[in-house]
């Protein structure tokens, strides 16, 4: 584990990459995001931020971080509270073969 700063752990390092699961950008996740937010709200916004993280979901800034920050990969607990902050779900399904890249 890294060192203390400050009574926190702190990684730094390359990230883990999985064969299962790669992107070259941002985690596919984050779009998914935007555009659930771009439908309920009209469009990815401080106000949609504001509404979100009011309704449960994570801060304004992480979201702020995610779609226009250098987020690359959000903590899943942070992806289900703004989903389930604006009345979604997300599902398993087996993948189809269009599905595999």
């Amino acid at each position: 584990m890294a060192a203390r700063k400050n009574g926190k752990h702190h990684h730094h390092g390359p990230l883990k990459l999985y064969q299962s699961y790669m992107f070259k950008t941002k985690d596919p996740v984050i779009d998914q995001l935007r555009t659930m937010l771009a439908d309920e709200f009209g469009k990815v916004s401080h106000k949609a931020f504001a509404a979100v993280q009011a309704a449960g979901g994570p801060s304004t800034t992480s979201m702020y971080n995610w779609f226009m920050g250098e987020t690359l990969r959000p903590q899943s607990a942070s992806v289900e509270a703004c989903g389930r902050a604006i009345g979604r779900k997300r599902v398993w399904r087996r993948l189809d073969a269009k599905d595999i890249v």
